[in-house]
């Protein structure tokens, strides 16, 4: 069961807009807390330890499956946060037709970037907030440089003045994450 508030959000625009639209609860039940990021009772690393791709993969596998089973032939994936490698893995293994990846976390060095251009054929879009420190501007600049001659497609927004996590957990009371938190939506949704 989807627990943030943030996350039903989205699925639910995604399904007003008339996609199928399927959010495993790979997590179990055990997202982060809100605004984790800046409460220091909150155990990142134990956290991480608990979700480790074991436990994590097998449900997403499921899905996928299932819904291959009932037909569904084409397959979007959006990947936010702790889901961004997940859902550029599903890319690199050629499982998803079109690739969104919004504030990514865990990304270590920019291999999976480079396997993702040399294996992957989903157009992609990739998406950050300018205060998000989880990829550098200089990061970014090789990403870009990594997708300039990807020939499936791929864009990089930067949205101003939002920091990480602002498309799930976004302050809509500041202006400019409200901006980036609606934006996100509206260029997700053009297609």
């Amino acid at each position: 069961m989807i627990r943030m508030a943030g996350q039903k959000l989205l699925v639910n625009n995604f399904a007003r807009k008339g996609y199928l639209t399927i959010a495993p609860d790979y997590l179990h039940g055990d997202p982060t807390p809100p605004y984790a990021r800046n409460n220091p009772k909150f155990n990142v690393r134990a956290w991480t330890e608990n979700h480790t791709e074991e436990v994590t993969w097998p449900l997403i596998h499921k899905v996928i499956r299932a819904l291959r089973e009932d037909g569904v032939t084409s397959f979007v994936v959006t990947g936010y946060c702790f889901g961004g490698p997940y859902a550029i893995n599903l890319a690199i293994c050629q499982t998803v037709d079109v690739l969104i990846v919004t504030h990514p976390s865990r990304i270590e060095g920019m291999t999976i970037f480079q396997t993702l251009a040399d294996e992957g054929k989903a157009p992609f879009l990739l998406e950050l907030g300018s205060e998000d420190t989880e990829l550098s501007p200089c990061d970014q600049q090789e990403i870009d440089s990594i997708f300039g001659k990807y020939c499936h497609g791929y864009k990089r927004k930067v949205w101003d003045g939002c920091p990480h996590g602002f498309a799930v957990r976004g302050d809509m009371l500041d202006e400019q994450q409200c901006a980036g938190k609606v934006g996100h939506l509206r260029t997700v949704l053009r297609g």
